[in-house]
């Protein structure tokens, strides 16, 4: 690898996860063992992007169904939280670094996505600033170390798409989805609960407020569950649940709809739910975390 090469530093170590990559590599480990496998070998998973020690024990129970043996590409769609972005961009890295080890762009993937004259490109302090990739890197490394240097990532950040741009990108990205060797991740919180995040809905039904939060974000998942965009469209429009990574989930319900058209089988099951706190009054705030993985039959 050229020493000249364009790098993304690991610029949340240190905050966000540990920058020692021993003690990062523990943590994945003590994770990952308390997680089942049981939905492999995942042609995609959703997972969380905050601080690992919010939701690190729930996105090992969607990274324990990565089979490393088969996959050689791993796509890391994320959403774009600091730039206003109506459409989808691409990194100016080649290489994303992490503690455990570097991560290598797929230049000829990148180039083809490229070519197709929907994407723009990112600027590296964009790139730095935003964690919704960067989250998923030390998981991509961990579950891919015993095939570390036979894989590589396509990280794309999804911008605020409209409904007929998730179905493009959908379309665009169903070719890929269609190889076994390659692998989707899908970084998204679930509800961002509270008056810090304008968002306060609550049926008084459900008991707690906690519970309210529950019940919302799994009929959400329950929806996505069923694999129809509309449907989770439909959704979001009607209760405004605050999940950050409705678009790259659009992406994706999209590519699997397309590939349904072919005849392709698939299912998506939720393996884990957690929330960063229980909201038992107007004061509080919380973020809902889900891991789950989809398999192609």
């Amino acid at each position: 690898m050229s020493s000249r090469a364009v790098c993304r530093e690991a610029s949340h170590a240190g905050s966000w996860y540990s920058s020692s990559g021993s003690q990062l590599n523990a943590q994945l480990d003590s994770w990952l063992s308390q997680a089942q496998s049981t939905i492999r070998p995942a042609r995609a998973i959703i997972a969380p992007h905050a601080g690992y020690t919010y939701c690190g024990a729930c996105a090992a129970h969607a990274y324990k169904q990565v089979d490393p043996s088969v996959t050689r590409r791993v796509f890391i769609l994320g959403p774009s939280h600091h730039v206003p972005l109506s459409r989808c961009a691409l990194s100016p890295a080649e290489v994303y670094r992490t503690p455990l080890y570097d991560l290598r762009i797929d230049q000829k993937v990148y180039a083809d996505l490229w070519k197709t004259g929907m994407f723009e490109r990112m600027s590296l302090q964009t790139d730095e600033d935003e964690h919704s990739i960067e989250m998923h890197l030390p998981y991509t490394a961990k579950a891919m170390e015993s095939h570390k240097d036979e894989f590589s990532i396509v990280p794309v950040l999804v911008g605020a798409l409209s409904e007929s741009k998730e179905q493009e990108y959908g379309a665009l990205f169903s070719k890929y989805l269609a190889d076994p060797s390659n692998l989707f991740i899908i970084s998204s919180d679930f509800c961002h609960w509270g008056q810090r995040f304008r968002y306060t809905y609550y049926d008084e039904s459900q008991g707690e407020i906690y519970r309210s939060i529950e019940n919302l974000d799994k009929m959400g998942m329950g929806i996505i569950e069923q694999l129809d965009p509309m449907s989770f469209t439909n959704y979001l429009k009607k209760y405004h649940n605050t999940i950050c990574g409705r678009h790259p989930i659009g992406v994706l319900l999209n590519a699997v709809a397309e590939l349904r058209k072919s005849g392709l089988e698939m299912n998506f099951s939720f393996l884990n739910y957690a929330q960063s706190s229980e909201c038992r009054n107007w004061q509080d705030s919380s973020v809902s975390y889900a891991a789950g993985a989809l398999i192609v039959h």
